[in-house]
């Protein structure tokens, strides 16, 4: 369900929304096939059971002949990066865990807004193909991707990023939404420092 009638959106949006390319989406892959574990984003679960996500993972470690992945929360992850601290860190079975990487293969879903076309195999973690802004309900606190804008052709994707408002008219009238980087959205859960934010037209930002 969008959140906003098309008939709503400025002319431009539409235009430049139709024009930029989506973000590639992201896939999980079995923690035992990547080199390097260290700071990667991760799930870990059992298939057929279910799956938790929002951790970091750090090189696995063997104990007694097993191998097993460190993994952290997120917010206590950014925290030991950013203070320095060492902090305790759950060991998990190392078949128990998968990374995300970004993958070209897993791109915006079309024509999946009925349940049966969500439907998804309990075998392994379900990728995360990108959304548009426009299609999603609530976005506060959701992990985004700022892609390059029209004129920018040399541009990257930039991730690691948390809006931090829902759409809302800009003073120039465009619906926009503020982001801030990761770090200063876990930050201001311990710290209470109000996160330094951009303000970003939605047709720049995707969810990922």
């Amino acid at each position: 369900m969008s959140g906003f009638p098309s008939d709503d959106l400025p002319d431009w949006d539409l235009i430049a929304g139709g024009a930029e390319r989506a973000p590639v989406g992201i896939e999980l892959v079995p923690a035992v096939s990547v080199r390097d574990l260290r700071g990667h984003r991760a799930m870990v679960g059992m298939p057929g059971l279910g799956w938790r996500g929002d951790l970091r993972v750090d090189d696995p470690v063997v104990q007694a002949s097993r191998t097993y992945v460190p993994a952290l929360p997120e917010q206590e992850w950014y925290r030991a990066e950013a203070e320095r601290t060492e902090v305790f860190a759950p060991l998990v079975p190392i078949e128990r865990v998968w990374v995300e990487r970004t993958s070209s293969a897993v791109t915006p879903a079309e024509g999946r807004s009925d349940l049966v076309g969500r439907l998804v195999s309990l075998d392994v973690p379900p990728p995360r193909p990108p959304r548009p802004i426009r299609e999603v309900g609530v976005v506060t606190g959701l992990r985004v991707v700022r892609v390059p804008g029209p004129d920018n052709k040399a541009g990257r994707d930039e991730r690691d990023l948390r809006a931090v408002t829902e759409p809302y008219s800009s003073t120039e009238g465009d619906i926009c939404v503020r982001v801030c980087k990761e770090l200063d959205w876990y930050r201001w859960a311990w710290s209470g420092q109000t996160p330094k934010t951009l303000e970003l037209p939605i047709h720049l930002i995707w969810i990922e």
